[in-house]
């Protein structure tokens, strides 16, 4: 009885600080340490996915040449990438991952402005310093690099050269010039210090085009040499939004080659927000059908079975926030599914109880010998779901399927703690309440 009215503590315990963890006004956990050092400190957080909270999700292929190498050190690059720019366009809880050899998954939740972000993301943001010498491109038109100027040039057929690149950057912002015009300023790193002071000085006179991506962003005439590393881009299609895209993409670096968005799907807010409340709705619907069940068949042992379900509700949710683990529609699938597999091994102990109570076994040693009998059916039905689980988590990160990553996250977690409270919590109750119990007294009680 000492043993099991310790494990009653220890139970409260960790439900009461799962129930804390779980109420919307707790948003950070911190445990100071002696010496101004902190064990923990975070946020709490909920997480949720696009599909509840709105949002923008797209799959985007490489474009990759046939005799390119190292394709897989180039993915890894390009996801880099990817995931600085989504960083710098200040979404929080974005997802980013390469799905399959030549794709990258992108999600990002609460994005207001998906076509614009799209974007940002998917251009090669390639910026490069051109010698085009005399010749003056117009803003907005493509110039090939390594090529002759375009046909109809005032110099048809000379060659010109990029003498710079974004990769010389090494701070840059959005700014003001002294007219009032949105600029973006850089400052440039002590190799390209050298070359754009080296090339000013040469080159006055001359035209130094700025080129994006092959398009023309701009083309000064150098009047004078020019020292320090430092300078402006402008345009005169700048806004502040286009000249905040450009130094996202100057920012994170340029992509190893082209991505072209081969699907993508857009979910409103109000959508969103629509389904999460049907969401908890459904849920709360089917956690109460089942605990009326329980109690209606198993009596009392089922009132037991219940409260049980409520630790591990409030257990699994503390968990889900503490990770955290990003909530999606399936995620909440299979959260529901895991409540199923919980109830599942309360029957199975419950229907090995009620055997041994009808052979005249003492309720103490009914109980034990219930909890014993059913366990290894509760243990090979929660390892086979976890095995599954673990395809389903490998099938979903490489072929970019959060959807089935997050109804395999959700479950696992699930069933980690349907175990726990199968283990610790239901028969640790059961001894609590039932042992001092007579059976023959209350049968009735028990469903029998």
């Amino acid at each position: 009885m000492n043993r099991y009215l310790r494990s009653f503590i220890f139970i409260a315990l960790l439900l009461a600080f799962a129930i804390w963890v779980d109420l919307p006004s707790t948003e950070r956990l911190f445990i100071p340490l002696p010496g101004g050092n902190d064990l923990i400190n975070r946020d709490i957080d909920t997480v949720l996915g696009l599909d509840l909270v709105g949002g923008v999700q797209a799959l985007l292929q490489a474009d990759v040449p046939p005799d390119a190498a190292d394709i897989e050190t180039n993915m890894e690059a390009a996801r880099r990438v990817v995931e600085n720019r989504v960083n710098g366009l200040g979404v929080s809880e974005a997802v980013v991952q390469q799905a399959g050899e030549d794709r990258i998954l992108v999600e990002l939740p609460g994005e207001t402005d998906p076509e614009t972000a799209l974007q940002t993301i998917r251009e090669t943001g390639l910026l490069e310093w051109v010698d085009t010498g005399s010749y003056s491109p117009v803003t907005g038109t493509e110039l090939p690099t390594d090529y002759g100027l375009p046909e109809g040039a005032e110099t048809e057929g000379t060659v010109y050269h990029t003498i710079m690149t974004g990769a010389n950057i090494e701070n840059v912002g959005v700014s003001t010039d002294e007219a009032g015009r949105i600029v973006v300023g850089f400052a440039l790193d002590g190799d390209g210090e050298d070359i754009f002071y080296e090339h000013t000085r040469t080159h006055v006179g001359q035209f130094l085009t700025l080129v994006l991506d092959g398009v023309v962003i701009s083309s000064p005439q150098i009047n004078s040499a020019i020292p320090g590393g430092s300078g402006s881009i402008s345009s005169p299609n700048f806004t502040y939004e286009t000249a905040n895209e450009l130094v996202v993409q100057l920012r994170s670096g340029s992509l190893p080659f082209a991505l072209e968005i081969v699907e993508s799907r857009t979910v409103g807010p109000s959508l969103g927000q629509d389904s999460l409340q049907k969401s908890l709705i459904a849920g709360v619907i089917g956690m109460v059908i089942v605990m009326l069940f329980m109690i209606l068949y198993y009596r009392l042992p089922g009132v037991i079975a219940a409260i049980a379900l409520i630790a591990y509700t409030a257990i699994s949710y503390a968990l889900f926030r503490l990770i955290p683990v990003t909530l999606t529609l399936p995620g909440i699938a299979g959260f529901v599914l895991s409540i199923g597999v919980a109830v599942d091994a309360n029957v199975l102990i419950f229907e090995r109880l009620k055997e041994e109570l009808r052979r005249d076994k003492p309720l103490r040693t009914a109980i034990d010998l219930g909890w014993n009998r059913a366990w290894p059916s509760i243990r090979d039905s929660n390892i086979a779901t976890l095995i599954t689980c673990g395809i389903l988590f490998w099938f979903g990160s490489q072929f970019g399927a959060t959807i089935v990553k997050g109804f395999s996250i959700t479950l696992a977690l699930g069933v980690l703690v349907s175990l726990f409270t199968a283990i610790i919590v239901t028969r640790t109750i059961l001894h609590l309440v039932l042992d001092n119990i007579k059976f023959a007294e209350h049968p009735r009680w028990f469903g029998i």
